[in-house]
């Protein structure tokens, strides 16, 4: 004999402390005592509490039916039915005709979809109560669901698997704790290609099912083959703790990890900028999962953007296009490509691929703010280019526009012209090469002019000022070196 002491948490005013003398040795009373408070803390929805007590009340007294059917209640709220099923049997065992019992079983069994059980409890209920409704209408469920089963798994054997998953919905409905039932639909959904709602079938069979290795393998495969890598881990993981000696789930495991590892280093080196780094780990991916689409796809999609970072613009242009052939909605795709585009001055297809962008992601900043941003250069380009115009790339480097501009300067420079038509037209491309310089050089100015803005467009000034081209702000050309003899004419 030993001494239990069971402590009662405070809930509307129900504060107390019972100690029974072992199994044994509790009285009556101590066990009403359990009782009842495990009735007053199930009405005040403390079902933790409540299940304690009916915990000492059927070790007190374990010849006691009631006892039982009450613990199988609050198992039952508290979503337990497979702990509900063996008190409710042990409830029957002790007392054949109690028809509440049987009642709640029959329920029970039938949701598993165990329905020659279920009818048993339901046929035993109705021969001692024949008025009674609920067991009436059960037991019609019951068959209902037999031709269910029948009708869905013939449908699947014919391959017919739309038609498989219309009927099983009613049988699910029926039996939602049935996993065989979900594990059918599940492989009908795989089938029809529909891999999202497979997982939700298969997701509540990890627990309707001891040992359930097979479904988290199959989860583990599904979420796989949607890119969901991280997921895909944490299911094979859950096989394994089952047992780690399983061959099918260890073999995914190493496959799962090292692509996961690889997937999010490159990211990582993303973050930091190091963009040739990723794109060799990319490349390793593409290594790694040759056979699952996604993660090519995205390895392309990732290379795409690192090449736009990296400014290779030929590379970027080339990669991006493969991506986008392999995919077309990815609207990330089409974003890097336009700006590829833009490093390549080449703004009308900027243009059209953030248009096309904007279709399959209207709700994105970066497109929306891209589009206005490549149609602003493309105005502007329709005018004066200055990368054009000096012939040097976007990416180019002041010494590098300096150096483009001394050359065309000097080529243009109005005294190499005899005739005034040429030395005119020397004039205007002379003016053009040194407003290139100036705003390229300048990093106020050119960050103005990537951005969309020519800020030497007498418009884009305050006050206007009509039509003619200024000099640039700070420039003269006669400080360029050598020695000029004629005059500028706007006209």
């Amino acid at each position: 004999v030993f001494k239990k002491c069971t402590f009662i948490a405070r809930s509307k005013g129900i504060l107390g402390k019972f100690c029974v003398a072992g199994v044994f040795g509790a009285t009556r009373a101590e066990i009403e005592q359990h009782l009842e408070m495990g009735r007053k803390l199930l009405a005040a929805g403390q079902l933790a509490e409540a299940l304690s007590h009916y915990h000492s009340a059927v070790e007190g007294d374990s010849k006691n039916y009631l006892t039982y059917y009450k613990r199988a209640a609050v198992f039952l709220a508290l979503g337990k039915s497979k702990s509900a099923l063996p008190d409710l049997t042990r409830a029957i065992e002790l007392k054949p005709d109690f028809l509440a019992a049987r009642l709640q079983r029959g329920n029970i069994l039938l949701k598993q979809g165990n329905t020659e059980e279920a009818r048993a409890d339901f046929e035993s209920v109705l021969k001692r109560s024949p008025d009674q409704e609920e067991a009436r209408q059960q037991l019609m469920k019951a068959s209902e669901l037999e031709g269910l089963q029948e009708e869905a798994y013939a449908a699947h054997h014919q391959g017919e698997y739309s038609a498989a998953i219309a009927v099983l919905e009613r049988a699910i409905e029926i039996s939602p704790w049935d996993p065989d039932l979900r594990e059918l639909r599940a492989e009908c959904y795989v089938r029809t290609g529909d891999p999202q709602k497979a997982i939700q079938d298969l997701t509540p069979t990890t627990k309707l099912r001891n040992d359930n290795r097979a479904a988290f393998l199959k989860l583990s495969l599904l979420h796989y083959s949607l890119g969901q890598h991280h997921e895909s881990l944490n299911h094979v993981r859950e096989c394994l703790k089952l047992d780690q000696d399983d061959k099918d789930c260890f073999n995914h495991y190493k496959q799962v990890k090292k692509l996961s590892k690889q997937l999010d280093s490159a990211e990582e080196l993303i973050l930091e900028e190091r963009y040739r780094d990723a794109i060799d780990k990319y490349e390793s991916v593409m290594k790694t999962e040759s056979d699952v689409p996604f993660y090519t796809n995205l390895a392309k999609e990732r290379i795409c953007f690192c090449f736009v970072k990296l400014n290779l613009v030929s590379e970027a242009i080339d990669v991006c296009s493969e991506a986008h052939q392999r995919d077309p909605r990815n609207a990330k795709i089409l974003r890097d490509r336009a700006e590829a585009y833009i490093l390549n001055q080449d703004y009308e297809k900027a243009v059209e691929d953030y248009q096309e962008a904007r279709e399959f992601d209207g709700d994105s900043n970066d497109i929306k703010e891209g589009l206005e941003r490549a149609q602003k250069l493309l105005k502007v380009s329709q005018k004066r280019d200055y990368y054009k115009i000096l012939g040097v790339s976007r990416s180019a480097n002041k010494q590098e526009v300096i150096k483009a501009y001394r050359k065309l300067a000097q080529q243009w420079h109005p005294d190499n012209f005899q005739s005034e038509a040429e030395k005119k037209e020397a004039e205007k491309k002379f003016i053009d090469i040194a407003s290139a310089k100036e705003v390229l050089t300048d990093p106020e100015m050119r960050q103005k002019f990537d951005s969309g803005e020519d800020p030497l467009d007498p418009e884009n000034q305050q006050g206007g000022g009509g039509g003619q081209r200024p000099w640039p702000f700070h420039f003269n050309p006669f400080d360029s070196g050598g020695s000029f003899h004629f005059k500028f004419e706007y006209n």
